[in-house]
């Protein structure tokens, strides 16, 4: 008997299934207030990050979500003309930018993260932790070898 091959055998072909179908959840979830899981994942960020006590850059809310710069810029502007935070020139780099949560921006995250903290709770039950650890063990290898490997 031949051995099953082809993409759903592939780990990736699954994880990119569960990706786009927790995308999907989160879009589901997050809309009626008025939030893409992109501006969701840059606004939570931009809150966990101040936890610190430091205000965060633009550049370091982006990383942190695994957003592009230029993509990050453009939707962190948008949430800014909604009223959602404020950007303001960093006084010790004129080229970055420090963000901070309104008071209606930290009550949207916080309600936001609600959300996405249930979603995760139905989806991933008492497995959830084990896999959390799995996935990020995935991301932070991934992460190293497209740095190792050369471009196409």
């Amino acid at each position: 008997m031949a051995e099953p091959r082809g993409p759903l055998m592939s780990p990736g072909f699954w994880l990119h299934h569960a990706a786009l179908a927790w995308r999907q959840a989160m879009e589901h979830r997050l809309r009626p207030l008025g939030l893409t899981p992109t501006q969701f994942n840059l606004l939570a960020s931009t809150g966990w990050l101040a936890r610190t006590g430091e205000l965060p850059t633009q550049q370091q809310v982006a990383d942190n979500a695994g957003a592009d710069r230029m993509m990050a810029s453009k939707v962190l502007r948008g949430m800014e003309d909604r009223g959602l935070l404020v950007r303001t020139g960093d006084p010790r780099d004129s080229r970055s930018l420090r963000l901070r949560l309104t008071d209606e921006g930290r009550a949207l995250a916080s309600r936001a993260v609600r959300l996405a903290v249930k979603l995760d709770e139905e989806l991933f039950g008492a497995g959830g932790d084990r896999l959390r650890e799995e996935l990020r063990t995935i991301a932070m290898s991934a992460r190293s070898l497209s740095t190792a490997l050369p471009a196409p």
